[in-house]
């Protein structure tokens, strides 16, 4: 099969004529041939060449001129070129042999055929000539163009081999499948599961790079049902594997909030791309098991699951190298505030209610009512569409009374500085409890949020404490 009309670009025939001059062999491989032949869109290209890869990307450098930068990275023989249009991956061809307790390969020069028998799977290890004599002509030893047109992952080799050399082709082969809504062939998923343990060599960035790609995904919750399936999610995040399953008692049963929180997932992709948000889904009813009690009167109940839940987040966090900043605070504030607006939609929505809601999330508001709006899984459309109603409702107040009371993240106009002066006070809780006040007189919606209305019922609070303002 010849593909030259698929790479008539001037990149490859560039790369294809410097790789004559020089007399190596040079290949299009990998991922963007994959993506090439998927028609997905891919920047990222991965040459290589029969020969010194370092050397080759050394001297392409020169010939593509200006704007084009070059990271080495000799340990593997690899090199990158950073362009005005993408990146080139350049490795020589090379054969690889790894060690029982590691994933880094002992790599020695090899052929092509080297080079594609070391890939992970058969639609990764698709090539395509770029020398001009077979320009775009397809190399395909292990039927990976089959593969792409059944829409199957499949190692071209052994997969026990495969997997128990690099675990995380494991991750990858989930990854690959959510992302490109494929299969994996069933020896393939049953290898996984045999080689599961071996995940622990693995790094935690490694693995959670892995799992924010599958958050991404258009469906992800199909790699975290495929974590499941082959063993990987109790050892990679335990916390996530203890929803599932239902306990029943007198014939009252919870619902599985493993799959609750896959469907939360999946409604919430549709609705939003932000990878911390889809985290703050996945997580958000991550407390329940361990707050689950049954009570005879009211049945199961999970009270403080969405406290217990923030601080679980920070736990998944830390285990998984994530960022432990912003992002960290992010997903645990939606998880805290779950449940504040779906309380709202229940009950009668009170302004002083919704105030406090947009004071405690703040610019995070509108990320939290998209969270909750996913959060309806009901089969009982009745129930779904008088939700819905009521979100609307509830959402029509926070735009009302943002635009009333400028609530969102306000501080009280009466500040502890102001209080102090006022009264000839230093640094002590008497302060606290006077800007508290306050605060929360405005949320309530006894006083208006403006300095003076704030002043003026300063002084009278502070009168029945025996405050005096100084002269």
């Amino acid at each position: 099969m010849n593909l030259a009309y698929k790479i008539d670009e001037k990149i490859f025939h560039t790369i294809g004529d410097f790789a004559d001059n020089v007399g190596i062999e040079c290949y299009l491989i990998g991922g963007y041939v994959r993506d090439l032949l998927l028609d997905r869109g891919s920047k990222d290209i991965d040459i290589v060449v029969v020969g010194d890869g370092v050397a080759f990307a050394e001297g392409l450098r020169r010939q593509l001129g200006k704007g084009t930068s070059l990271a080495v990275f000799r340990t593997y023989g690899t090199a990158q070129l950073k362009t005005r249009n993408g990146e080139i991956e350049i490795v020589g061809a090379r054969r690889e042999s790894y060690r029982h307790d590691s994933r880094n390969p002992i790599v020695e020069e090899g052929t092509l055929e080297d080079d594609q028998n070391r890939r992970d799977f058969t639609i990764n290890a698709l090539a395509i000539c770029l020398n001009k004599k077979h320009f775009g002509e397809l190399i395909d030893p292990f039927g990976g163009i089959e593969d792409l047109g059944n829409r199957l992952i499949r190692t071209p080799l052994d997969p026990d081999i495969t997997f128990s050399d690099d675990p995380l082709r494991m991750m990858r082969a989930i990854r690959f499948a959510t992302q490109l809504g494929f299969i994996i062939q069933d020896e393939t998923l049953v290898a996984i599961w045999r080689n599961r343990e071996r995940i622990k060599i693995i790094t935690k960035e490694r693995i959670a790079d892995e799992i924010n790609k599958i958050l991404l995904s258009a469906k992800p919750s199909t790699g975290f049902y495929l974590l499941d399936k082959t063993g990987l999610l109790p050892l990679i995040m335990p916390e996530l594997s203890a929803l599932k399953g239902v306990e029943t008692i007198n014939g009252r049963a919870h619902k599985d909030n493993f799959k609750h929180s896959l469907q939360v997932l999946d409604n919430l992709a549709m609705r939003s791309d932000d990878l911390w948000l889809r985290w703050a889904s996945l997580l958000h009813d991550i407390g329940k098991p361990v707050t689950k009690r049954w009570e005879e009167a009211r049945g199961w109940t999970f009270h403080s699951h969405d406290f217990v839940g923030a601080k679980l987040v920070k736990k998944i966090f830390s285990n998984l190298k994530l960022p432990m900043g912003e992002p960290l605070r992010f997903v645990q504030k939606m998880v805290l505030l779950h449940m504040r607006p779906i309380a709202l939609s229940e009950d009668t929505v009170t302004d002083s209610a919704v105030r406090r809601l947009l004071f405690d999330a703040g610019n995070d508001v509108d990320s939290l009512m998209m969270l909750c709006q996913s959060d309806i899984t009901s089969n009982n459309m009745k129930k779904v569409k008088r939700f819905a109603d009521n979100f609307e409702l509830v959402r029509r107040k926070l735009v009302e009374l943002e635009e009333k009371d400028r609530i969102r993240n306000f501080q009280p106009p009466v500040d502890g500085i102001e209080i102090m002066q006022t009264f000839g006070l230093g640094q002590c809780s008497m302060v606290g409890e006077l800007k508290t006040q306050i605060k929360d007189a405005i949320l309530d919606g006894i006083i208006p949020n403006s300095h003076d209305e704030a002043f003026d019922y300063l002084l009278q609070i502070a009168k029945e404490k025996n405050l005096v303002p100084v002269q």
